[in-house]
């Protein structure tokens, strides 16, 4: 080859890699390009909807903290702020915040709808849910036994439709004892509870090809669970204070456990035995309440409440020389607090934000028919008509009549009178 041939040769090896070169480089370009164009950023969202947000949070898994406040210029339902900033990556963020406007204050609509914040809380109390039909119990209304502590299926159905129809939406009872009441405007807090452990609390009949657990219909929970699905609204939870038998049911208790606390129920210490606490020695106290936190502990640890439901509702005062190892109990090297007890007792509670309130040794409405005497629900929801809690839709405020304002304690929340 003559050295003509091999300059021309050389020339066109060089064009070809220079080619080659700049296809790779356009491909690049092109990539980031396309890169770019399909990142996500976020988008400002302020003086959107509600609802706007909350289908763009869920579009890009994002989870959604949404707070309110009255504002005299964002009208109601649209955003006043959020705390991530426009054109951030999206992929570096997994929470928004936002303040949602509840338009503006106006004091007349509040006391027009009565809204009172320091207004009384009922906790109810059931036991059991046993298999009869109503008009089969040969007691009162639907209790199965005399003293009303069993109620039918149909009964507890009923009782939930009742809430429910009366304005009332649940919250979990560890909420209401931190002050943290999330009831939409207009609503009232209600506190549904289980002492006991009854089987019938959440009767399993079986598993599925998955392993989960198949739960009775006719159950506490089956019955909740099919209230959930038809009234989304009322937030449907409970909390079931458990014996040293859990649930009655060995071979699914620790499922049991974990589905509950997977499902938006609360798990609570009723002793290992029942034990009347006022009859027994400090050292028995301690060692059944012990029990049941160790259990508990071993299961579901970290998840259950630090709430006692005190069986019989003994001792009956504060001042019983046991009631303090009812809230400081050691056992075998173990310590465990107790931020709350339940009492038996018949009428609703203070609300969390009245001076009167006192968690360690809180009242419970008894969920039996009477004839609306003697503080059955009948009777204790017609006294809560003039003095029940009704929500202003704010966690962050405090909305009550200028004249129950000495009432209040000292708070951080914004309080607002009219």
């Amino acid at each position: 080859m003559n050295k003509k041939k091999r300059k021309l040769k050389v020339k066109r090896i060089i064009a070809l890699i220079i080619v080659i070169i700049l296809i790779i480089i356009g491909i690049i370009l092109l990539f980031k390009k396309d890169n770019k164009i399909k990142e996500k950023l976020m988008i400002n969202l302020v003086n959107e909807d509600i609802s706007s947000a909350k289908e763009y949070a869920n579009d890009n898994d994002l989870k959604l903290n949404i707070t309110y406040e009255y504002s005299d210029e964002v009208v109601k339902d649209k955003v006043i702020s959020q705390n991530v900033k426009e054109n951030t990556k999206l992929e570096e963020i997994s929470t928004i915040d936002i303040v949602v406007s509840l338009g503006k204050l106006n004091k007349e609509q509040l006391k027009e709808d009565k809204i009172n914040e320091l207004g009384t809380v009922p906790i109810m109390m059931y036991h059991g849910i046993r298999e009869k039909r109503t008009t089969d119990t040969g007691t009162v209304g639907g209790n199965v036994d005399k003293d009303g502590y069993t109620r039918t299926p149909e009964a507890f159905r009923e009782d939930l439709e009742f809430y429910y129809e009366k304005g009332y939406r649940m919250i979990r009872l560890e909420d209401y004892v931190n002050g943290k009441i999330d009831v939409a405007y207009g609503y009232s807090p209600i506190i549904i509870t289980f002492d006991d452990g009854n089987a019938n609390n959440i009767k399993v009949t079986g598993l599925d090809s998955n392993g989960n657990i198949i739960i009775d219909e006719n159950s506490a929970v089956g019955i909740l669970e099919a209230f959930k699905k038809k009234h989304p609204d009322m937030n449907v939870t409970a909390t079931f204070f458990v014996n040293g038998g859990i649930f009655e049911q060995p071979e699914y208790n620790e499922k049991i456990l974990k589905w509950l606390i997977e499902n938006g129920y609360d798990v609570g210490n009723h002793t290992e035995n029942h034990l009347d606490i006022k009859t027994s020695s400090k050292e028995q106290v301690q060692k059944e309440i012990a029990y049941v936190y160790d259990e508990l502990e071993k299961i579901i640890p970290g998840k259950y409440i630090n709430i006692i439901a005190l069986p019989f509702g003994s001792p009956y005062n504060k001042t019983h020389s046991n009631f303090e190892y009812v809230l400081n109990t050691t056992y075998n090297n173990k310590t465990y607090k107790t931020k709350a007890a339940l009492r038996v007792g018949w009428e609703a509670e203070e609300s969390p934000f009245s001076k009167n309130f006192d968690p360690t040794f809180l009242k419970r409405c008894r969920a039996y028919d009477n004839n609306g005497k003697d503080f059955d629900i009948e009777m204790n929801f017609r006294i809560l008509e003039n003095k029940k809690y009704i929500s202003d839709g704010n966690i962050n405020t405090i909305v009550i009549p200028e004249d129950k304002e000495d009432l209040l304690k000292n708070t951080d929340k914004k309080v607002i009178t009219y």
